[in-house]
C-alpha cells in the first residue's frame, strides 16, 4: 500500500471516527486530525529539498559577484543555470560546496550547513561531486588510477574494491577500454567523460557541473551531455552551468538566469523557453538561440 494511499485512508478514518453532531467537543477534535492529516499530506507531495541557497551574497574585493541569491533544488531534479559571461554563474555553484567563501548568507546541501564554523568541507566535497570546464585530471597516472585515487585516499576504499567501482563507472561512460591509457592519449570529450566518472566513483547525493562542454570541440560535446542526460534520467541531482539550450530544455526541470550577480529568473524549464519575465532574459535568449539555429 502507498504512502499516499495511507494518507487518505486516514483522513477518512478521522472524519468517521467522531461523531460530531452528538457531541461539540468533538468537532475541534475532528478539525485538529483533519488538519495533521492534511499536513501530512501536504509534506508528502512536497518533494525533498536536496541543495538550499539563501540570500547569498559575496564579493571580490569592491565587486560584488553574488548579490542576495536565493534559490533551492529538490531531490532528483535538474537546474540549469544560464546568463551572460560575468553574471556569477560559476561562483554560485562553487559556492555550494565551499570551494568560495561567502560574505553573507547560507547554503545548505543535504542538511549540511556548508559555511557553517566546523562543516568539515572535505567530507562534504565528497558528496557533492564537481566537473570542471577544464579536466583537471592527473597527467601522470592512468584513466584508471584517475578515478582510483579519491576513493582510497577519502573513502578509504582497498584498491581493489576502488578498482572494481572504477572499471564499473568507466563502462558506463563508455571508456572501459580506455582504463591503462593516460589522459593525453583521449580526446578532450574522453576526458571529461573520465572526469564525470571519477566524480561518481565517489558515491555523490548531487553533481555540479561548471560549464563542462565549453572547452570541447562541437563533434565531442554531444559525448559528453549523453552521459549527463543519462544521470538526469536516473535521478542525479544535478546543477549544471551551460549555454547548451537544447540539452537544457531537454532535461531541465527548472532555468535558473542570472546577471550582474543576482538571480532574474527562477522557472520551470518550459515556462521559462516560452515567456521569459525579464526583458534581459528574452534578450540573452534571443542571442543564444539564435546563434543554435545558425551552428544547426
Amino acid at each position: 500500500m502507498s504512502a499516499l494511499t495511507v494518507l487518505k485512508r486516514r483522513l477518512v478514518r478521522n472524519a468517521s471516527r467522531l461523531d460530531t453532531a452528538s457531541d461539540p467537543g468533538n468537532v475541534a477534535r475532528s478539525r485538529r486530525a483533519n488538519a495533521l492529516t492534511a499536513s501530512a499530506h501536504a509534506r508528502f507531495l512536497q518533494p525533498s529539498l536536496m541543495i538550499e541557497i539563501r540570500n547569498v551574497t559575496k564579493s571580490f574585493g569592491a565587486f560584488r559577484v553574488l548579490d542576495d541569491c536565493t534559490a533551492s533544488v529538490a531531490k532528483g531534479s535538474v537546474v540549469v543555470v544560464c546568463g551572460p559571461s560575468g553574471s556569477g554563474k560559476s561562483t554560485l555553484i562553487r559556492c555550494i560546496n565551499g570551494l568560495e567563501q561567502i560574505d553573507a548568507g547560507e547554503v545548505i546541501v543535504d542538511g549540511i550547513s556548508v559555511h557553517a564554523p566546523g562543516t568539515d568541507l572535505n567530507a562534504l566535497r565528497a558528496r557533492v561531486g564537481m566537473v570542471f570546464q577544464s579536466f583537471e585530471l592527473f597527467p601522470h597516472l592512468t584513466v584508471l588510477e584517475n578515478v582510483d585515487l579519491a576513493q582510497m585516499r577519502v573513502l578509504h576504499r582497498q584498491p581493489r574494491q576502488a578498482t572494481e567501482r572504477s572499471m564499473m563507472l568507466l563502462e558506463r561512460v563508455g571508456l572501459a577500454d580506455q582504463a591503462k591509457k593516460y589522459p593525453s592519449a583521449l580526446s578532450g570529450g574522453q576526458q571529461q567523460r573520465i572526469a564525470i566518472a571519477r566524480a561518481l566513483a565517489m558515491d555523490p547525493v548531487a553533481m555540479l557541473f561548471d560549464e563542462p562542454t565549453s572547452a570541447l570541440d562541437p563533434e565531442m560535446i554531444s559525448e559528453v551531455l549523453a552521459v549527463m542526460t543519462a544521470l538526469a534520467e536516473e535521478g542525479m541531482t544535478m546543477i549544471v552551468v551551460t549555454h547548451e539550450m537544447a540539452f537544457a530544455r531537454h532535461v531541465a526541470h527548472r532555468m535558473i538566469f542570472m546577471d550582474r550577480g543576482r538571480i532574474v529568473e527562477n522557472r520551470e524549464t518550459q515556462a521559462f523557453f516560452a515567456e521569459p519575465q525579464s526583458e534581459r532574459a528574452r534578450e540573452f535568449l534571443s542571442k543564444i538561440l539564435h546563434h543554435d539555429l545558425a551552428s544547426a
